[in-house]
C-alpha cells in the first residue's frame, strides 16, 4: 500500500521519491500497473519516454494532414480497374482533343510535325489528328490553319517566308490524310484537280450494320435541312429525284431541288461480322458529310459514333444493337463517348512537273485499331 501510494503520489515529478531515480530506470514503476497502462494507451508514460512536448504533437498533427489517405488507395485502384479499357482509351482521346484545341499554336504546330508522312518541294502530307479543325472556326481556339506560319518556320527556318496552303478539307471528328502545298503554284493545281474530280480518295469507316449488296454506287442528291423541334439544328439529308410510286408497285420521277447537290459514293465491305462492317468509301463528289449521309440513309449503316447522323429528325448519341454494346465492353448511356470511326485512308494525285503520280497513305488511329479487333473485323492486308 506505501509503494502504490509513492507511485500516484510522485505521477506529477520526473524522479521517484521512492529511490530518487527517474522514472525510467525505476525498478518499482517498471513493475506497477501504472506503467503497463502508459505503454499500452500512449499516456503520459510513453510520451515522456519519448520526451514528446506539445510542438511536437502539433507537427505530428500536421504531417498526418499534409500526407494522403492511404486508405483511399484501393478505392482509387477499384475505381480504375472497374472501367473498361475502351473507356479509358475514350476519356484520353476526349482529353488529348481538348487539349489540342485549347494550347498554344506552337504545341499544336509541333504535334502536326510530327505527324507529316510525306514531304517533297511541292506538297506536304500530315495525318492529322482526330477533333482537330483544318479552318478557323467559332467553337475552336486553334485550327490548323491559324498554326500554319509556325509549322512552315519548323520546316524551313525561322526566316523563311514559305507559305503552306491547306487543298482540301476534312470534318474536325475525321482522321487522317490532309495534303498541304508549299507553294502557290503546286495549291493552284492541286485545287484544279479536286474541282476535275481527278484526285483519288479512299475513306474506311466502321458500320454498324452491313450494306447491302456488298459493293456498289449510291447516287442520290444531298441537301441542307433544318430540323424543328426541342434541339432545332442543321443538317444534311436525301434528296432523291426518285419516289415510290403510289400503288407500290413502281417508282417515278421527281422534280429535283435546286437547293440539293449532286453526290456520289462508291463503296465496298472489306470484312463484316453479323453486326458491323468495315466499308471503304471513295467519295466521287465533295458533298458537305456526304459519306456519313450517305451511310446513315441511304445504306442504312450508321458509321460508329456518328452521333449526328445517328437520327434523322433529333439530337441524341447513337443508339447501338447489345451486341455491339457487349463486343466494346459499354453499356448504351457510355456510348455517347464514342468517336466517329471514319478515317481518311488514303490520297492519290496525278502527277505533275514531269513527277509520277502520289499515292499516300496513313496509318489508322488507335481508338479505331481498337475497335476493329473488339468487333472481331480484319484489316486488309498491307500490300
Amino acid at each position: 500500500m506505501k509503494r502504490t501510494k509513492l507511485l500516484v503520489s510522485c505521477g506529477i515529478s520526473n524522479t521517484c521519491h521512492y529511490c530518487l531515480k527517474t522514472w525510467p530506470s525505476c525498478q518499482q514503476f517498471a513493475r506497477s500497473p501504472m506503467s503497463t497502462l502508459g505503454k499500452e494507451t500512449g499516456g503520459p508514460a510513453s510520451e515522456n519516454k519519448r520526451g514528446l512536448k506539445a510542438i511536437d504533437l502539433v507537427q505530428r498533427e500536421r504531417e498526418s494532414k499534409g500526407k494522403p489517405n492511404s486508405r483511399k488507395t484501393p478505392k482509387l485502384k477499384e475505381t480504375l480497374s472497374a472501367v473498361s479499357p475502351l473507356q479509358r482509351r475514350v476519356t484520353q482521346l476526349k482529353q488529348f482533343t481538348q487539349q489540342l484545341q485549347s494550347v498554344h499554336p506552337n504545341v499544336l504546330a509541333k504535334v502536326l510535325h510530327k505527324s507529316i508522312v510525306f514531304q517533297n518541294q511541292d506538297v506536304i502530307v500530315i495525318n492529322k489528328p482526330y477533333g482537330v479543325p483544318v479552318h478557323d472556326t467559332t467553337g475552336a481556339t486553334t485550327s490548323i490553319q491559324s498554326v500554319l506560319p509556325v509549322l512552315a518556320k519548323m520546316l524551313h527556318g525561322m526566316r523563311t517566308e514559305t507559305r503552306l496552303h491547306i487543298c482540301h478539307s476534312l470534318d474536325k471528328d475525321i482522321t487522317g490524310t490532309l495534303l498541304l502545298a508549299q507553294t502557290e503554284e503546286a495549291a493552284d493545281h492541286i485545287h484544279t484537280l479536286f474541282k476535275a474530280l481527278q484526285v483519288e480518295r479512299k475513306y474506311w469507316a466502321v458500320a454498324v450494320g452491313v450494306p447491302v449488296p456488298s459493293e456498289g454506287i449510291v447516287d442520290i442528291p444531298v441537301i441542307e435541312r433544318e430540323v424543328t423541334g426541342a434541339q432545332p439544328h442543321f443538317k444534311m439529308g436525301l434528296s432523291p429525284l426518285f419516289q415510290t410510286s403510289a400503288d407500290g408497285e413502281g417508282v417515278t420521277r421527281v422534280r429535283a431541288n435546286r437547293h440539293a447537290h449532286s453526290a456520289v459514293t462508291q463503296y465496298r465491305v472489306l470484312d463484316s461480322t453479323n453486326s458491323c462492317s468495315l466499308v471503304e468509301l471513295q467519295p466521287v463528289t465533295a458533298v458537305k458529310h456526304q459519306l456519313r449521309v450517305h451511310m446513315a440513309f441511304a445504306m442504312g449503316c450508321v458509321v460508329l459514333g456518328d452521333h449526328k447522323y445517328a437520327h434523322w429528325n433529333k439530337l441524341a448519341p447513337q443508339q447501338l444493337p447489345e451486341g455491339v454494346l457487349r463486343h466494346l465492353g459499354l453499356e448504351q448511356s457510355k456510348a455517347r463517348h464514342l468517336p466517329l470511326h471514319l478515317h481518311h485512308h488514303k490520297l492519290t494525285i496525278p502527277g505533275f512537273k514531269g513527277h509520277r503520280d502520289l499515292t499516300v497513305s496513313c496509318r489508322l488511329p488507335r481508338f479505331f485499331t481498337s475497335s476493329v479487333q473488339r468487333l472481331q473485323l480484319s484489316l486488309p492486308e498491307k500490300p
